[in-house]
């Protein structure tokens, strides 16, 4: 039988660690949401024709990028990134690898501000779910997390946000753009449709 590799070390002890210690109200940045990333960041990686290394720093980013929500949402990025630094050396991951790695995680605050392939790849798999079919009923978790935590009062607040981000939100990689840029303006056109009925 094969050792594991180092990625998938990493993978179980982040995995498990998120399922144990990540709050129960977590609607959508819970663990299936990382595991969301992780196809969304695959296929990506692998359209935009990315090395298998880059593509392996990718995955462990994406592994990462929300585990910082442990201790809160509050720059949970920074907290995700300490966490990197802290437990990838144990699975063999070298300084110039987790630079890389951080570097993604930090890339992943709204506004998205990537300086590299690499980030780009990863702020577009996070929010990938914009232009998929499952854009409604994934956007009803994030909702749902939004009211636990007081963030959002309304429906309408809620809509209105929902056009206020697809507006200024944009796709970095040619994969994404080719593939949700459509979808994403036919959701921001539905959302438009009721707000302009909230209105009226």
């Amino acid at each position: 039988m094969n050792p594991m590799t180092r990625y998938e070390k990493t993978k179980n002890f982040i995995l498990d660690k998120l399922t144990r210690e990540l709050p129960d109200n977590l609607y959508y940045h819970g663990v299936h949401h990382v595991l969301d990333v992780l196809v969304a960041a695959e296929m990506l990686g692998e359209k935009e024709k990315i090395s298998e290394h880059d593509l392996e720093l990718v995955k462990v980013a994406v592994l990462f990028h929300d585990s910082g929500f442990i201790e809160g949402s509050k720059n949970h990025e920074q907290r995700g990134c300490d966490l990197a630094k802290k437990k990838l050396p144990e699975f063999g991951y070298n300084s110039d690898e987790i630079d890389s790695i951080c570097g993604m995680i930090m890339a992943t605050i709204y506004p998205q501000k990537p300086k590299n392939h690499l980030e780009e790849i990863i702020c577009d798999a996070d929010l990938d779910y914009l232009g998929r079919d499952d854009f409604f009923t994934t956007g009803s978790t994030l909702l749902k997390e939004m009211n636990t935590n007081g963030s959002i009062q309304t429906e309408a607040d809620w809509n209105k946000l929902q056009e206020d981000f697809l507006n200024s939100h944009r796709y970095f990689t040619d994969t994404a753009n080719r593939l949700r840029n459509k979808k994403k303006q036919e959701h921001l056109e539905k959302i438009r449709q009721m707000n302009r009925g909230v209105k009226n």
